[in-house]
């Protein structure tokens, strides 16, 4: 059975790391878990001295082992470094603001399936106020983000943006950019390169539950996207990104294509 893997704000030297300029042995570092996840482990996990954990800093993974558990903290000291898994491309993940249950439901499927960003996009036939109340909820949602990495034993956490609007999102530079769209387009597996390597950057664009208009239709092939389908169904749009981010996934984690 996997380790659980938690996320720490930091991990620190310890003192004859320190001495030898804290690059490459971590054994004897420190870290903490403190708030939800001190409680979780405490009162779920029975987290007691001796137990052993994974914990990444969010930019590399550690075997780390409990030495005190209090009340509202517990403290860790680093064994090991570990290898970090890396997900097989660059996916910035460009949604279309839809209801929030469905847009926080999303978020923490495509956090497990490895997407690099998740940018709330502000269209057209969003509904009306949504992107105000958005900016309050960026903390949920990365809590969310959080806790789907921790669930999927990511070695980082996704970025979650700030609102975006439908023509900043386009201003998005990657190799591939793809423009989801129910009415029309190529086949999302027909539109991947077939040359395929995980340094690649890869962009996503996924409407709302009303679809796109015809002028954001029109900016975006203009923009340059490509026009992409997943079928002749009609998804709801968490739906559609969550299939979308998968067939991506798998397509840059199996490599070339086999013509």
């Amino acid at each position: 059975m996997a380790r659980r893997r938690f996320f720490v704000d930091e991990v620190r030297a310890g003192a004859e790391d320190e001495a030898r300029g804290g690059e490459d042995d971590v054994r004897g570092g420190r870290a903490s878990l403190a708030g939800e996840d001190a409680r979780h482990l405490r009162q779920v996990l029975r987290a007691e001295p001796g137990q052993v954990y994974e914990l990444s800093d969010n930019r590399s993974v550690y075997l780390a082992e409990i030495e005190a558990v209090s009340k509202d903290e517990v403290r860790f000291r680093i064994l090991e470094r570990l290898p970090a898994v890396e997900p097989p491309l660059r996916l910035t993940l460009f949604l279309a603001l839809i209801k929030f249950d469905r847009f926080e439901w999303a978020i923490e499927k495509v956090t497990e399936l490895g997407v690099d960003a998740i940018v709330p996009v502000a269209a057209g036939r969003s509904e009306k106020g949504l992107e105000r109340a958005a900016v309050k909820r960026l903390e949920r949602w990365r809590k969310i983000a959080r806790e789907s990495s921790q669930q999927a034993r990511r070695a980082r956490l996704p970025e979650l943006a700030a609102p975006a609007s439908f023509d900043r999102a386009l201003g998005a530079s990657a190799g591939c950019r793809f423009f989801l769209d129910e009415d029309g387009g190529v086949p999302l597996l027909a539109a991947l390169p077939k040359e395929r390597v995980p340094e690649d950057r890869v962009c996503l664009l996924v409407g709302p539950e009303g679809g796109w208009t015809d002028g954001e239709r029109e900016t975006a092939a203009r923009a340059g996207w490509t026009a992409v389908s997943l079928g002749p169904a009609v998804l709801r749009a968490e739906t559609a990104a969550v299939a979308a981010v998968a067939v991506l996934a798998s397509a840059w984690l199996r490599g070339p294509l086999v013509s």
